[in-house]
């Protein structure tokens, strides 16, 4: 699953990196939790013009009673995402990407979880496959929600989890995100494991744990001990 991750980088940066025309609105964030707003990068279904926007991260379906059905849904597992009511129509019709530059995962060692911070080797910032849906509740307010899509983990997490989130290269990310292309098999054919070799892992502190911590801390890697997996 992807459960925490983070989006450091300065606003200008996530415009340029994902071709935004518009004022980007962000503030760095380094341990961003289910619930919260997170970033996201949509395509204009009338122009093909990328757009800036956040949403509320556990998706909601547009036909769930209650909110609360979105906890259960920060994930969509990419085996079934394109079957299943609760995210078909999302990933047929309202795909978008989800920009990052790292993401936590938990490997239990004893009676204990290190954490362990998962990104690209240059540090650089990417982008999770995702899906979103707008919601309207009891008292009219419509709320645009989203999920992350994780697939089967690569090299580099299988020790750690088995699963991660759908990285998607930068050449993918127009056919991702055109509001036009319905083929959902050969969407799917996206959905795989990244590439291991372009990535790197270390550890980071217990700190990363609290949702309350979310400063450059949560991401530094801890030192004297080893990473494993095949950047150690």
């Amino acid at each position: 699953m992807c459960g925490r991750y983070r989006l450091s980088r300065a606003k200008e940066i996530i415009a340029e990196h994902f071709d935004i025309p518009d004022e980007v609105e962000w503030s760095p964030r380094y341990n961003i939790a289910p619930a919260q707003r997170v970033a996201v990068v949509r395509q204009n279904p009338e122009h093909p013009v990328r757009q800036f926007s956040v949403m509320r991260w556990g998706l909601i379906p547009y036909w769930a009673k209650d909110a609360n059905i979105g906890y259960k849904m920060i994930n969509a597992r990419a085996e079934t995402v394109a079957e299943k009511p609760a995210y078909r129509e999302s990933f047929k019709n309202r795909r978008c990407l989800i920009p990052a530059d790292g993401f936590y995962e938990w490997k239990r060692e004893g009676k204990t979880k290190q954490p362990f911070h998962f990104g690209m080797h240059d540090d650089s910032i990417f982008a999770f496959a995702g899906i979103g849906d707008r919601w309207k509740n009891p008292q009219g307010e419509v709320i645009e929600t989203c999920s992350i899509i994780t697939t089967t983990p690569n090299a580099l997490l299988a020790d750690v989890h088995d699963r991660m989130p759908v990285i998607l290269p930068v050449d993918d990310y127009d056919l991702w995100l055109d509001p036009g292309f319905k083929h959902t098999d050969d969407l799917k054919e996206l959905l795989r494991p990244y590439d291991a070799t372009l990535m790197r892992r270390y550890p980071v502190s217990t700190r990363v744990n609290l949702v309350k911590n979310d400063d450059p801390e949560c991401a530094m890697e801890l030192k004297g001990q080893s990473g494993d997996g095949l950047s150690a």
